[in-house]
């Protein structure tokens, strides 16, 4: 961990040898500030990040229980371990009862503190992580890895992994449906943050006058309703990844302060003149064609730039069909996984169809069919006839020879009438009225079934 990563500590005692003595001890694993009183431990706190505050209980301007309280309503999520020469058990349970983490006596043994001011700094994280995940868990998670075998694609997950190592933000564009949200957790997944979080903001999801607060924290009291100051999403993200989905729907205003934050890694909260530093890797996404927005004026061409640093493009899936029956077999597994039932298939016939429309919702769409067949469909084969039933949009043939026409009707017909027979090719070739191996040559791909 480099020194700008450290955690902080900020020391308040009035005894300038107690305080050098800590910064001593402590300056070798975490950034040290030093406070002579109250006064100076509050504007500190109000200018800077603290992640854990060693305070003396006596002070000359205040008292340090009242200064406890003060500290926790400009930062509730600063650990604070109380320093005294006394040692008086009522004290040490205020101290506690008033969010204090620990209370130690002088003298102390460095090692009993270093280890007493480790433990508040797990605790500091874990809150942090708990923060994290109880936001993780309003989400649903539509796939759980990437499946795909068309040449696009393959670019698409070569980039993933030699981009992962690096610190640039990307831009992940294309439809909706596409899996952005997918791709930007595969990045995060191979990259040196993997173990911290990664924060999904909903940009289209969150109203405007809500965003600043959401990204950004606000302080107690900073408008009506703040009852208490809360972490924003950024801070929560600290050392992770933070994917801004839509990012196109912020307004000009919040591009510009979002704008500040990518190039400054600093922030203040609302209503709040402290500044918060943050280590965070940004990925964004998009439907819409950014660099026509920007000639609307609607979207900040700085702020394009500073997110384009790795752009990924995401092929429609009526540009990748090739993937269709590789998806449909993955999202199969993941309901028979999900639901603890038996594995399902789809006949080809009914994989014919599929393959035939245009998907305008992608990937999306297609999980959600393959989820509704799956439950519904009491048979292990999804068929033809089934399918059928949704009435998916065929493909145009006025732009296509007679030749191709036909051929496209004939392929129609033997499927359907191997449908109707269960796939039996036999039983399929007499109602045609061809030989078995004229019918084999002309649905090479149906699966045999005497």
């Amino acid at each position: 961990m480099t020194a700008e990563k450290w955690p902080t500590i900020l020391v308040v005692d009035d005894e300038a040898g107690i305080r050098q003595s800590f910064k001593m001890v402590l300056k070798d694993q975490f950034r040290v500030l030093l406070a002579e009183d109250g006064s100076a431990a509050l504007d500190i706190l109000t200018k800077s990040t603290v992640d854990l505050i060693l305070l003396d209980i006596v002070l000359p301007d205040i008292n340090g229980l009242d200064l406890l309280k003060k500290l926790k309503a400009i930062d509730p999520n600063a650990e604070v371990i109380m320093v005294t020469a006394v040692k008086e058990i009522q004290t040490a349970v205020r101290a506690i009862k008033l969010g204090a983490y620990e209370y130690i006596i002088k003298p102390f043994l460095v090692e009993d503190v270093i280890n007493i001011i480790n433990r508040a700094l797990e605790k500091h994280n874990l809150l942090k992580e708990v923060t994290y995940l109880k936001t993780e868990l309003e989400r649903f998670h539509p796939f759980e890895e990437m499946v795909g075998q068309n040449e696009e694609m393959k670019k698409i997950f070569e980039l993933i992994s030699i981009m992962a190592d690096s610190e640039g933000a990307a831009l992940i564009q294309g439809e909706s449906g596409t899996g952005k949200e997918l791709v930007a957790r595969a990045i995060h997944r191979l990259s040196p943050r993997r173990e911290k979080p990664f924060v999904v903001i909903a940009c289209a999801a969150i109203p405007q006058a809500l965003m600043e607060s959401e990204l950004f924290g606000h302080q107690k009291g900073a408008f009506t309703g703040a009852t208490q100051t809360t972490s924003g999403k950024l801070e929560i993200a600290d050392k992770g990844t933070v994917f801004l989905d839509d990012i196109d729907t912020l307004d000009v205003s919040m591009q510009a302060k979002l704008l500040r934050v990518i190039q400054e890694k600093e922030f203040e909260r609302l209503g709040a003149t402290k500044v918060i530093r943050v280590d965070v890797r940004f990925i964004a996404s998009s439907n819409k064609d950014l660099k026509n927005l920007i000639r609307e004026g609607k979207f900040r061409e700085d702020l394009f730039y500073r997110l384009n640093v790795f752009p990924i493009l995401l092929p429609p899936l009526r540009k990748r069909k090739e993937d269709i029956a590789l998806l449909v077999d993955h999202f199969l597994a993941l309901n028979a996984k999900r639901t603890g039932k038996p594995v399902k298939s789809f006949s080809s016939g009914a994989l014919q169809i599929l393959q035939e429309y245009d998907w305008p919702g992608n990937v999306r769409e297609l999980q959600n069919l393959v989820e509704r067949f799956f439950t519904v469909t009491k048979k292990p084969v999804i068929q033809r006839r089934d399918v059928s039933s949704l009435r998916l949009k065929k493909p145009s043939i006025k732009d296509v020879s007679l030749k191709e026409a036909v051929s496209l009707f004939e392929q129609q017909y033997i499927h359907e009438v191997l449908e109707s027979v269960d796939g039996n090719k036999s039983k399929a070739a007499m109602i045609l009225g061809v030989h078995r191996n004229t019918l084999m040559a002309k649905s090479p791909h149906q699966k045999k079934n005497e």
